[in-house]
């Protein structure tokens, strides 16, 4: 289950940035998980909470939010939302795993092209750390 690595680079990241920033403990983490990931966000929050344990200090809470995903054609301007396209469980599942096969399945809803950009929805990200001194 890719969940118990992201979790592993998740504390291990948090760790690294308190000490690096002078920190005796972390508060409040807030992590970003984009849509096209499909992150099984009960997996990740148990797993974080059992690596937790493991880390040097105390790691206060970890709030997951959800990025959705959102792709801008080049072609005609127009955005659009994962959740706007009609995808079959199989399709879902092959941009869980590869995220850059979206051009593969998906097309503009306006124009039909398929040179468009991810503007979001991807990758986890760590959008704030509170450092305890």
């Amino acid at each position: 289950m890719h969940e118990w690595a992201l979790a592993e680079a998740i504390v291990w990241s948090v760790v690294d940035y308190v000490k690096a920033n002078g920190g005796k403990a972390a508060g409040k983490v807030v992590v970003s998980l984009g849509e096209l990931q499909a992150i099984d966000k009960e997996v990740l929050r148990y797993a974080l909470s059992e690596l937790i344990k493991e880390a040097p200090f105390k790691i206060g809470e970890v709030e997951l939010v959800d990025e959705k995903a959102v792709f801008k054609c080049r072609n005609c301007g127009r955005e659009w939302s994962l959740g706007d396209l009609k995808l079959e469980d199989e399709v879902r599942e092959f941009i869980h795993f590869l995220p850059e096969v979206v051009h593969a399945y998906v097309k503009c809803p306006l124009c039909g092209s398929s040179d468009y950009e991810v503007v979001s929805g991807r990758g986890v990200k760590i959008i704030s750390i509170e450092v305890v001194k």
